[in-house]
């Protein structure tokens, strides 16, 4: 696989390592920033999300990408002390601080985080009621692939869930929104994070608005869905669009 750089973001082989190296810079404060930069309405974001994983209790799920383990501690909820949740990441520095929450919240018997990659992920056949993803699908290398895993490792009938940022339809909220998302967010990232991190020539919390630029719309990743075998796909946007949740079901 070639990379290049599109937007000053590689692609291919040299993103991984990109993205690897950036949320290793940034773990100790990722989680502060997901609610500096959306303004709060990221606890909005993830009770909607957890009103459709579909999860009872004593089921299985997968976070993929799981960063610091924010979906997965939903999820562990839904499922009880009979379930099990596994989150898996690449980046050791994010999981160290995901297993550090399981263990304040008193959840070790079931949730566990892996290293893994969501390409190709380290689990057979439908071994998972649902798998979700949430704000990473714009950093993988190949998106129909990562999507494909998690609808592999699902069972008939069980849920993909992927949380994402998106471009709001309403010029009404589309524009003030870029205004603040391209604007406003890399000078927040600048005051809170004053490590002076940086991966290549680019600051991680410019990046993550740029990120967005060349990921598809909600009609567009919705086909992948069904591309990759999912049924019942559907999307719901989030605080006017800015933020969608999009659904699909395993058939079967």
């Amino acid at each position: 696989m070639v990379s290049r750089e599109v937007d000053g973001i590689p692609s291919g082989p040299a993103k991984e390592r990109f993205v690897r190296r950036l949320f290793a810079a940034i773990a100790p404060r990722y989680d502060l920033m997901n609610v500096v930069m959306s303004a709060g309405c990221i606890h909005l974001w993830h009770r909607a999300f957890r009103r459709w994983t579909g999860l009872r209790p004593g089921d299985e799920a997968l976070d993929v990408c799981t960063g610091t383990g924010e979906l997965a501690l939903l999820m562990a909820e839904q499922v009880g002390p009979c379930g099990r949740v596994v989150g898996v990441d690449f980046t050791p520095e994010m999981l160290k601080l995901a297993r550090e929450k399981v263990r304040r919240r008193g959840l070790d018997d079931r949730v566990v985080f892996k290293e893994g990659d969501a390409l190709a992920l380290p689990y057979g056949d439908g071994t998972f009621d649902a798998a979700a993803m949430g704000f990473a699908l714009r950093n993988v290398v190949d998106i129909e692939r990562a999507l494909a895993e998690m609808a592999r490792v699902v069972r008939p009938g069980g849920r993909v869930l992927v949380l994402e940022l998106s471009r709001p339809s309403s010029p009404l909220v589309r524009y003030p929104y870029f205004f603040y998302f391209y604007g406003v967010v890399p000078l927040l990232g600048r005051l809170v994070d004053r490590s002076g991190a940086r991966t290549g020539t680019m600051r991680p919390y410019t990046y993550l608005p740029a990120s967005l630029v060349k990921f598809p719309d909600q009609e567009a990743v919705a086909d992948m869905f069904k591309r990759v075998g999912l049924d019942q796909v559907r999307y719901h946007g989030l605080t006017g669009g800015i933020v969608t949740l999009h659904i699909g079901v395993k058939p079967g």
